[in-house]
């Protein structure tokens, strides 16, 4: 079975960090771009950053570049979203999506991240 699973979400204060983990089986790591998105109440989901496995293409959405950075260990077929200088709209339910050239696509469950002030 295919299994995406998140973790690293939680509380944290504006202006401070959070780091997301999207542990990925079942499938084969190197052949799939594994993306965060995150849907806000009351907000559509939106894309926000992601990872092509296969030659380390990154992309950013406008509105955390700078501030949060994707990576991908392919021996441990994880990847880590580093968030940093949060702020309160970051708070949101982050979720990754495992997504293959042929478009096969697995979602994980979600992991919570809540930005105080």
């Amino acid at each position: 079975d295919v299994r995406l699973v998140e973790s690293g979400g939680g509380l944290a204060q504006a202006g401070g960090s959070l780091t997301l983990s999207c542990v990925v089986s079942g499938i084969t790591f190197h052949d799939y771009a594994v993306g965060w998105f995150r849907q806000a109440p009351g907000k559509e989901r939106e894309g926000i950053s992601c990872i092509v496995n296969e030659d380390g293409t990154i992309y950013y959405a406008d509105a955390v570049k700078g501030r949060f950075t994707i990576s991908s260990n392919n021996a441990e077929s994880t990847v880590y979203l580093h968030l940093n200088n949060l702020k309160l709209e970051d708070t949101a339910v982050y979720t990754c999506r495992a997504q293959s050239t042929t478009g096969d696509e697995y979602w994980g469950q979600g992991t919570q991240v809540t930005v105080s002030s």
